[in-house]
């Protein structure tokens, strides 16, 4: 797939396009790094602005980390946990603020889950760490 300056689709999403798909084909694999910005910019004739804002996109989808001076590596799926709702419980799902992000150690782009039971608790998850399941009936 090559990207096209007169599409009216925006380079950086046509980039992000590309990226996505080599990531679910599994050809850039869980902990394998992206290839550089200028080695990006270069093979695909676009400028480095655009390069970091298809990551950017790809940061926000949850499929990519980004560690300062080091580069942009596709991200691990954590290991998920099964977690039982009571009978009564509800979820709600959001994005995490900045503080939950950070004290909970999320990936940019990944919701929380906010388990609401039915005596009024709350419980906070990370919404790529946990199935929920319910109870068999």
């Amino acid at each position: 797939m090559a990207i096209d300056p007169r599409s009216h689709t925006p380079v950086y999403v046509q980039l992000a396009d590309i990226l996505r798909e080599q990531i679910e084909a599994g050809e850039l694999a869980p902990g394998s790094a992206l290839p550089s910005e200028a080695r990006l910019t270069q093979e695909h004739g676009i400028g480095r602005e655009a390069v970091r804002m298809s990551i950017s996109l790809l940061r926000s989808e949850g499929l990519v980390n980004t560690v300062r001076g080091h580069g942009s590596y596709v991200r691990e799926v954590p290991q998920r946990r099964q977690v039982e709702l009571a009978p009564g419980a509800s979820v709600v799902a959001r994005m995490p603020s900045g503080g939950e992000r950070r004290s909970m150690q999320l990936d940019e782009g990944v919701p929380i889950l906010e388990v609401r039971g039915p005596e009024g608790n709350v419980e906070v998850l990370p919404g790529d760490e946990v199935e929920l399941t319910r109870p068999p009936t």
